[in-house]
């Protein structure tokens, strides 16, 4: 069972492990998270709000990014899952939601209509200028180039901007929803129009 002071419990628990984050994955995109997929989940009238909402808030908690395995991250958010009094069948659906929605899992088949959601919520914050900002904040926390144009892109290492072409150009075309990819539209060419930009400066010809 789901009541509000669950959601509420989530809030104070992701704020105290993601609200000093300087990767892009603070409390502020986990928030937007949220609000958009109640709002896609709205505009479709499919899901359940209550689990959407939950998984939204708790979708970055095991991030392998945020942590030094993917087992620490998954200890943090099962012990977190034990105190939280949650029901088992509860547990089981967020847990299948956050576990099936990384671009990492690549096109998986999602386990529910909230998977999608929350996947397409969390995907539409990676793309259009926050995209961009998020990004820029994620390479120079790991310590990645802003660009550069002999970067062999087999290397561990990549520039910032051959992640565009690795994981932000190929989201317009991987959203489930129609809500999430009418948004996705604007968002994506923002995208575009950005690098052509970046590169017009980059090869500077006075």
């Amino acid at each position: 069972m789901m009541n509000k002071s669950l959601i509420e419990e989530a809030e104070i628990f992701v704020k105290s492990r993601l609200g000093n984050d300087i990767t892009g994955h603070d409390w502020f995109h986990i928030d937007r998270v949220r609000k958009m997929a109640i709002h896609i989940a709205c505009e479709e009238h499919k899901g359940h709000l209550p689990t959407i909402e939950l998984a939204a808030l708790l979708h970055d908690i095991p991030d392998r990014k945020l942590h030094e395995s993917k087992a620490d991250g998954w200890r943090i958010m099962n012990d977190w899952f034990l105190h939280s009094n949650m029901d088992n069948e509860t547990v089981d659906k967020i847990t299948a939601i956050i576990d099936s929605i990384s671009f990492s899992k690549g096109q998986i088949a999602l386990p529910s209509i909230e998977a999608k959601i929350v996947q397409d919520a969390d995907r539409l914050d990676a793309i259009g200028a926050i995209g961009v900002a998020r990004t820029f904040a994620y390479g120079g926390s790991v310590g990645n180039p802003i660009y550069h144009p002999d970067l062999d892109t087999i290397e561990a290492k990549q520039s910032t901007i051959q992640h565009f072409y690795d994981k932000l150009l190929k989201i317009a075309d991987q959203l489930h929803t129609n809500t999430a990819k009418e948004l996705a539209k604007k968002r994506h060419q923002y995208m575009q129009e950005f690098l052509q930009q970046f590169y017009i400066e980059w090869d500077v010809r006075l």
